[in-house]
């Protein structure tokens, strides 16, 4: 019992205590210094190429929008895991006749960190010859290259569910 007193005793006079006056510097944050108009214009830039090469089957080209250690993943719906199947039979090739991605969001979070939030239409010809269109709900966080200042894809989670 004279423990529980001494610490309730020790936690009314700490908690009594006026805090020191801290003294706070503002500082210009590198976020105020962001041309965030310019910068989601190279987002959008990105996009646009990505989706061009696509269309235009430069499969090769597509690692210069990605860093080294992008990473992605894709809807486990059952159309989406039929594509899978399929990319797999043609030996993990990537098969995409095109894409169109609608971003809803785009938001510069710093100077090197920025998130592009969407839907996007996927479309590729499966092994019959038919034309298949996927849909997903994408979220893609991009990093900007420190050597060529270029933003890339990092990290994309996609999911399905179309909202």
């Amino acid at each position: 019992m004279k423990k529980f007193v001494f610490l309730l005793t020790f936690l009314v006079l700490a908690c009594n205590q006026t805090p020191k006056e801290v003294e706070v510097e503002e500082e210009e944050t590198v976020v105020d210094t962001i041309d965030i108009a310019a910068e989601v214009e190279a987002i959008n830039q990105l996009r646009a190429a990505f989706q061009q090469a696509i269309k235009e089957k430069r499969y090769a080209d597509l690692a210069q929008y990605a860093t080294a250690d992008m990473k992605g993943v894709t809807p486990g719906s059952e159309d989406w895991l039929e594509y899978r199947r399929q990319r797999e039979a043609r030996l993990g090739k990537f098969s995409y006749d095109s894409i169109i991605m609608t971003p809803q969001e785009t938001v510069i979070a710093s100077d090197s960190i920025a998130y592009d939030y969407g839907t996007s239409k996927v479309y590729y010809t499966n092994d019959k010859g038919e034309s298949v269109e996927l849909q997903d709900t994408f979220l893609v966080i991009l990093k900007k290259d420190k050597e060529d200042n270029q933003w890339k894809m990092h990290r994309e989670v996609a999911s399905a569910i179309v909202e």
